[in-house]
């Protein structure tokens, strides 16, 4: 490629930008590094389109700051292709709306971050603010995996709150959270204070991804309690943060009489007991009287009434109509939610071509 004067000028610019992320990494090497990123995707999208040069200048330019900068790591065709992806996938989209409702961090380097760097102006969206907070690899994955702003930055906060890996956010990934999250019916609207029910809401899924279970041990509903319970900590990382385990079987005593609790939890967030029932089938609506009990008794024997807040049930099925659901749930007092469970993940649509339809099978095996 020919080097013209536009390109020398902008180069050094460039180069700019890298002398001071580097002066200043020692002090927050992330939030720089992720800025100076966010900085390169914008100016290769802006020079590309001011001089309609192609993607030959991104490769041109990668090999001249691995030259400039051998020391640095960042600096591949790959990367810039990434930096250039980053940028493009939040500028694109209305940002300002939908993240001025979200938590930023109070000492973000953005807010101390001069938004002109020689005569180019930086635009820093308040995406940047969340951005900035999780590593370079965890970005690029949810860019790479996400289709619209509100699911990346879904992604992005939980990876905050939770303080994923990036393993554990490629599993959520897979496992599809974003559209799971707060989907079960329920009635904590109606039977839960508003700043509460609106949490509680968030807390549950719809279905639950129990991949990590053995299906051909589940006959009874015993053995699927058992298995979950074996299986405790990837049970508790798929029901969620804040869930700690209580007990299984959990006793309780009503009128001398016997009374055994499926699943019993402590929400730390919520600061309320949570009751789990389980159910290998279709879900039934005189399921939740019997769970409206059992909420009853924890609320009077168990729980704090100064401290805890009402108890809540989940009702866990292979199966369930909405509109029973909703009907079941519309009239109790009792802040109940009904959910599905699976047992294995969605087949990843890039071996959904690859593998035989039920009438490609079907045909098999009458030849056979």
């Amino acid at each position: 490629m020919k080097i013209s004067p536009p390109y020398k000028h902008w180069l050094k610019e460039i180069k700019d930008i890298v002398a001071l992320a580097k002066s200043k990494a020692a002090l927050s090497v992330n939030e720089h590094l992720l800025l100076m990123y966010w900085q390169l995707g914008q100016m290769i999208v802006q020079k590309q389109k001011q001089h309609l040069w192609g993607d030959a200048v991104i490769e041109q330019l990668s090999l001249d700051l691995q030259k400039a900068y051998p020391e640095m790591k960042g600096f591949s065709r790959t990367n810039l292709f990434n930096c250039k992806k980053l940028f493009l996938f939040y500028s694109n989209t209305k940002v300002q709306p939908v993240v001025g409702q979200l938590k930023n961090s109070k000492n973000s380097i953005i807010s101390k971050v001069q938004p002109v760097v020689g005569q180019l102006k930086i635009t820093i969206p308040k995406a940047l603010k969340l951005i900035i907070q999780i590593p370079w690899s965890h970005n690029i994955v949810i860019i790479e995996k996400t289709s619209s702003l509100s699911e990346a930055l879904f992604y992005i906060n939980q990876t905050i709150e939770n303080n994923w890996s990036k393993n554990l956010l490629l599993n959520q990934l897979s496992l599809n959270l974003y559209k799971r999250q707060g989907k079960a019916v329920t009635n904590f609207s109606k039977a839960l204070p508003a700043k509460l029910s609106s949490h509680a809401v968030q807390v549950l899924k719809d279905p639950y991804v129990f991949d990590f279970l053995s299906i051909q041990k589940i006959v009874t509903e015993k053995n699927l309690e058992d298995q979950l319970i074996n299986h405790i900590t990837k049970f508790l990382l798929e029901l969620g943060k804040g869930f700690a385990f209580v007990g299984k079987q959990y006793h309780v005593e009503v009128s001398k009489k016997d009374y055994y609790i499926d699943l019993l939890f402590y929400h730390l967030h919520l600061r309320c007991y949570v009751v789990i029932e389980l159910k290998l089938g279709e879900f039934k609506p005189e399921y939740t009287g019997k769970l409206s009990f059992y909420l009853s008794a924890i609320d009077d024997l168990v729980a704090s009434k100064k401290n805890d807040n009402a108890t809540i049930g989940i009702i866990l099925c292979k199966e369930k109509d909405n509109v029973t659901a909703e009907y079941a749930v519309r009239g109790l007092t009792k802040p109940i939610g009904i959910a599905q469970y699976d047992f294995i993940k969605s087949i990843p649509k890039n071996l959904k071509a690859e593998l035989p339809s039920i009438a490609q099978l079907e045909k098999e095996l009458k030849n056979i």
